[in-house]
C-alpha cells in the first residue's frame, strides 16, 4: 500500500510541477480504518485543456481517451507518458476533475465521464485504495509489460466507452481511426466494450480488418462485448478479406 501511495502521489505531484503552469498546488490525505484517500490539486491550465491544445486534438473528451491508452505526454523529451496510466490502475478508485469534465476509473475497470455545469479551474485528482489491498506496484507493471523478462510498456487497455459522445453510437470509420490513434506503439491492445451496446459494421471493419492488416505487429483483442458485437467481430476476422 505504501509503495502504491508513494508512486501515485509522486507521479501526480510531478505532473503538477512540470505541466500545470499554475501558481499553487495543494495536497492532502485521509487515513481511515478501511481505506486511504489522497488528493492533489492545482490552479493551472487544466490537464485536459493542456493535452488538447498541445496535441491538437478535437476536444477535451478525446484527450481523456488518449490519456487512458498510456504513452501520452506533451513533453516527450523529459517524460514517457506512463505515469498516469499506471497510477490510474493501481488504485481502487482514481478520478480527475478539470474544466467541465469529470473522469473516473474504478477497481473493476468501470470508466466514467461526466459533464459538469460548473467549471473547475486547474485540475483536481483523487486516489483511493483499501488498506487491506494486496495489490503492488510491480503487479501493475507486470500486467502491462511484454513477455517474461521484458519489462517494457507493451500492452494497453482501452475502454471504448470513452470514445462515445453522450448517447452517440460508434458507427463510422472516422470514429474508429480516433480510437486507433497511437496503437502502433503497443504490441497488444485490449479493447473493452463495457457500456457499449451497439457499434456499426464500418467501425468494426476499420479496426479488425483494415488496421490489423496494415499493422500486423499490433495484436488487437476484445472483451465484454454483447453477443451481436462479438459475432460481428468474429465474422470480419474470419472473412477472406480479414486474413
Amino acid at each position: 500500500i505504501i509503495g502504491i501511495c508513494e508512486y501515485g502521489f509522486t507521479e501526480i505531484f510531478n505532473n503538477v510541477i512540470d505541466h500545470s503552469v499554475g501558481s499553487n498546488a495543494f495536497a492532502g490525505y485521509t487515513h481511515l480504518p478501511n481505506k486511504i484517500k489522497m488528493f492533489v490539486s492545482d490552479d493551472g491550465v487544466g490537464i485536459f485543456n493542456k493535452i488538447t491544445r498541445e496535441l491538437k486534438l478535437a476536444d477535451n473528451r478525446e484527450a481523456i481517451l488518449e490519456l487512458s491508452k498510456g504513452k501520452l505526454t506533451t513533453d516527450p523529451q523529459n517524460h514517457t507518458g506512463e505515469g498516469i496510466f499506471f497510477t490510474t490502475r493501481m488504485f481502487d478508485k482514481f478520478s480527475i476533475l478539470s474544466g467541465d469534465l469529470y473522469f473516473s476509473h474504478g477497481l473493476f475497470d468501470d470508466w466514467l465521464i461526466e459533464d459538469k455545469k460548473d467549471k473547475t479551474k486547474g485540475t483536481y485528482v483523487r486516489m483511493e485504495i483499501a488498506t487491506k489491498s494486496s495489490r503492488t506496484v510491480q503487479d501493475i507493471f507486470d500486467k502491462y509489460s511484454g513477455e517474461e523478462y521484458d519489462y517494457g510498456f507493451r500492452r494497453t487497455h482501452v475502454p471504448l466507452l470513452l470514445a462515445k459522445y453522450g448517447e452517440g453510437k460508434l458507427v463510422s470509420r472516422s470514429q474508429a481511426k480516433r480510437v486507433l490513434a497511437r496503437f502502433d506503439r503497443f504490441d497488444e491492445v485490449l479493447l473493452d466494450f463495457t457500456g457499449v451496446d451497439f457499434v456499426g459494421q464500418a467501425f468494426i471493419d476499420e479496426i479488425f480488418r483494415v488496421y490489423s492488416n496494415k499493422n500486423p505487429k499490433t495484436k488487437i483483442l476484445w472483451i465484454r462485448t454483447n453477443s451481436r458485437i462479438d459475432s460481428m467481430i468474429k465474422t470480419i476476422i474470419n472473412s477472406p478479406q480479414g486474413n
